[in-house]
């Protein structure tokens, strides 16, 4: 019915009530992210959690998907309780994408807009969530999301709280798939089109 069906996966934070939960080792895990029961990861130890990355893109190949999302990759921008570097992040995410490929999945990099230009080569898409609430769709110099548009990539963005009229005119001028959403993530969708 050409409908493509994406896997969510958070690659870069610890969560208490997944299925793997007790697979991650209190070595990697950091600071809360801000949500109940979620950590973030120390991602320069690839090779600790390669296992659990692997584990879980097998068993969204396993279920039928056409491509993963990877959430909270980048971690290298917040207060982790590791000294994760810019080159640590993208490592690890070009790791991501690169194993997701290997599985015949399309790979989504989310949210990680100050790598946008570096990471655009490894992912097929990015998603993006608030960045016109935010002003980081665009630096003024690399137009950041723009990126994957000149290597004809998608851009979806969501938007929770701004009004349509303040985000659809420029997302629809500059080829992203934009949409408005509200916080409970349910079925409602207001386009823009």
């Amino acid at each position: 019915r050409g409908i493509k069906v994406i896997c969510y996966m958070s690659a870069g934070t610890w969560e208490n009530w997944r299925p793997d939960a007790a697979r991650f080792s209190d070595s990697v895990k950091g600071r809360r992210n801000g949500w109940p029961g979620e950590k973030w990861l120390d991602i320069r130890q690839i090779a600790t959690l390669g296992p659990i990355m692997e584990a879980r893109l097998d068993l969204c190949r396993s279920k039928g998907f056409d491509g993963v999302e990877f959430d909270n990759v980048d971690g290298y921008s917040n207060r982790t309780g590791f000294p994760l570097t810019y080159h640590d992040q993208l490592k690890y995410n070009a790791y991501l994408a690169n194993e997701a490929h290997e599985r015949g999945l399309s790979a989504a990099v989310k949210n990680d807009v100050e790598q946008v230009f570096d990471l655009a080569p490894y992912f097929d898409y990015a998603i993006n969530e608030q960045c016109f609430q935010y002003d980081e769709c665009d630096d003024g110099r690399n137009s950041l999301l723009s990126n994957f548009i000149r290597r004809n990539k998608a851009v979806f963005n969501v938007e929770y709280e701004l009004s349509k009229t303040r985000f659809c005119p420029q997302a629809n001028t500059w080829g992203f798939s934009s949409m408005k959403k509200t916080f409970d993530l349910d079925a409602w969708t207001s386009p823009c089109w």
